[in-house]
This record gives structure tokens, C-alpha cells and sequence, in this order.
């Protein structure tokens, strides 16, 4: 599915109010068996809110990597912190993303040592380490010059 539109017609607002990084002020928001309804309180629905941000992966625009973290730290935070993964798993499943990426061998790399095309395809790493069920990305080629754009939209193909 893609959601395309003007700039300015709430694309990127939609994509994060699919995620909860924005909170709708009406309707239900259903992704697989996990509704929110934005009727109802975030203390009320804590629980399926928790569930939804497991099962969604999102990848941003500007990549929101974490600049001090190398590029396997970035990709096993999710997983370790948020879903309270073993680690060495989560490292054995980024190992296997990276390679599915393109990006073996930069597990140690900053993102600042990373071109625009290999920071985004670490976010894309990063999402699928969650093993989400359904990917959102926002504009995943507008922050890259023109020929790291195939370089992203191969591997987001291949996913």
C-alpha cells in the first residue's frame, strides 16, 4: 500500500499517528488484532498500545539513528530494551539483517562514518530486528542524494 499526496497532506502525520508518535483525536486506529481508540485514554489502552509499537515497524525520514551508538547497538536497543530480548539473540538476528541489507562487516561503524543510503538501510535493520508484521516507512528516499536512492529501494524491495 502507499499513501501518496502533496507535501502538507498529512502523510508523515498519518504514519505517526498509525504508531502513536501522534495521538489522533478521533477514531480507531487497527492494525492486525490490536485496536486503539483514540476516544479513550493512553493509561486505558497501555497495554494494546504496547502491543501495536511490537508489531509495527516504522522507518523515519531522517533516519533518527542514535549518533553515539554503533551501527549493531542502534539495531538490538529495540529488541534488548523494549521487548526484553536476550541479547546475544538480538545481535544473531542483526548479524543476519546487515548482511540481508547490504551492510556486513559495519557493525562496529558509527552513523556518522555511514553514507545517507547505509544510515537509512541500518533503519531499516533497526525496524525489522522487531520483527514487526507490517513496515511504515515515512519518505524513506527524500533525505538521499540521487543514486543512493536505488541503493534503498533495492533493499526495501527485497524485503
Amino acid at each position: 500500500v502507499a499513501i501518496i499526496g502533496p507535501s502538507g497532506s498529512g502523510k508523515t502525520t498519518l504514519l505517526r499517528s498509525i504508531n502513536l508518535l501522534e495521538q489522533p483525536e478521533s477514531g480507531t486506529i487497527r492494525v492486525g488484532d490490536v485496536t486503539i481508540d483514540a476516544g479513550r485514554s493512553i493509561n486505558q489502552q497501555k497495554t494494546a498500545i504496547r502491543r501495536l509499537r511490537q508489531h509495527v515497524g516504522f522507518v523515519f525520514q531522517n533516519f533518527n539513528l542514535f549518533p553515539h551508538r554503533t551501527v549493531m547497538e542502534n539495531i538490538i536497543e529495540g529488541p534488548v530494551i523494549v521487548k526484553g530480548e536476550d541479547k546475544n539473540e538480538s545481535i544473531a538476528r542483526a548479524r543476519e539483517l546487515l548482511t540481508k541489507v547490504g551492510l556486513t562487516g559495519k557493525e562496529n561503524s558509527y552513523p556518522r562514518r555511514l553514507s545517507g543510503g547505509q544510515q537509512q538501510r541500518v533503519a531499516i535493520a533497526r525496524a525489522l530486528c522487531m520483527q514487526p508484521r507490517v513496515m511504515l516507512f515515512d519518505e524513506p528516499t527524500s533525505a538521499l542524494d540521487p543514486e543512493m536512492v536505488n541503493e534503498v529501494l533495492d533493499t526495501m524491495m527485497e524485503l
